[in-house]
């Protein structure tokens, strides 16, 4: 599990491709510390294993799964690229709960300045939107974001000056594709008022949860 608090911007140095994957190599530093063959790191907002590390690099094995959910396969070397290691049981939690499981790709479509803040507008697909709430979280290339605006074709958000500096959104253009990834806990909802995919038994009486009692409850 990952908080979406971006830790480096490292480079991808090299790319080795096969018919149906890759493998990454990342120049990095600060991510290695305590790192180790087999620990999980974020890079872009994928969850990647390192298969082997330097002191100033790792590299990790993509499969074609994760290339056909993100832009990892589009990237060139020298594309900066957001890395988080994963998150300690001491550690804080400053973001939100962030899998590393890539939802969609959107596309930048505006980037505009507002005094010390930056807006960013995302063009994304229904089946991404439709998870997306106001001052909810979003995860852009693994960075933990607050939703200041969403409709049903793009959402907005807003960049204090830090965050553009400690993560690759500086480099972003419009046109730019970008990794989303939804808040999971509006996932599970949806799934639990639908019931779920399994059959149920014959004598297992139903939970009575329905969006009337979610919001008696103040959900």
């Amino acid at each position: 599990m990952f908080t979406g608090l971006v830790e480096e911007v490292g480079t991808l140095q090299g790319m080795t491709t096969g018919s149906k994957k890759c493998v990454l190599t990342i120049g990095c530093s600060t991510v290695l510390e305590d790192t180790k063959i087999g620990d999980s790191i974020m890079t872009n907002g994928v969850c990647l294993t390192v298969t082997s590390m330097g002191s100033r690099y790792f590299t990790a094995d993509v499969m074609n799964e994760s290339l056909s959910r993100s832009d990892l396969g589009v990237l060139r070397p020298g594309s900066p690229v957001n890395l988080e290691r994963a998150m300690p049981l001491n550690g804080r939690f400053g973001g939100h709960i962030v899998s590393g499981h890539i939802d969609g790709v959107g596309t930048v479509s505006a980037i505009e300045e507002d005094d010390n803040a930056v807006w960013f507008t995302i063009k994304a697909e229904p089946q991404v939107l439709r998870y997306i709430v106001e001052k909810g979280s979003i995860a852009i290339d693994g960075i933990s974001l607050t939703v200041a605006y969403v409709d049903d074709r793009c959402f907005k958000v807003s960049l204090i000056p830090h965050t553009r500096a400690v993560t690759n959104l500086a480099s972003k253009r419009v046109g730019t594709p970008v990794n989303l990834e939804n808040d999971v806990i509006g996932k599970y909802v949806e799934k639990f008022l639908k019931g779920g995919d399994a059959p149920a038994e014959k004598d297992e009486k139903t939970s009575g949860l329905t969006m009337e009692s979610l919001i008696a409850n103040g959900f």
